[in-house]
């Protein structure tokens, strides 16, 4: 299954409203600086019809090494979710179901 790119989406965009591909170009990053820094605010983007980006702080705690059994300190971070609306996942769900019966 192919991969979507930046570059692809700025192609589509370039395409879809008829203007340069600096202006999709610039309108992308745009797009994107924007939902970067709203998330290192430590605030959520919500994006109706496609899901939910949230940046979440987990605290220290100790874990194990799966390989050698021994106990580690895994440090605190923050971590990065999301979570695709209703919408987008049964699009995506309707996707798989046709291309299984296709099979």
């Amino acid at each position: 299954m192919p991969t979507l790119t930046k570059a692809a989406i700025v192609e589509q965009l370039y395409k879809k409203l008829n203007g340069t591909r600096d202006d999709a170009q610039v309108l992308v990053e745009s797009v994107l600086e924007t939902i970067k820094i709203t998330l290192e605010q430590g605030e959520a983007v919500k994006l109706p019809g496609f899901g939910n980006f949230n940046a979440r702080s987990k605290k220290a705690r100790r874990g194990r090494n799966p390989k050698t059994g021994e106990e580690v300190e895994i440090s605190a971070r923050t971590v990065l979710t999301f979570h695709p609306s209703t919408m987008l996942r049964d699009r995506v769900n309707k996707l798989e179901t046709k291309s299984e019966s296709h099979q």
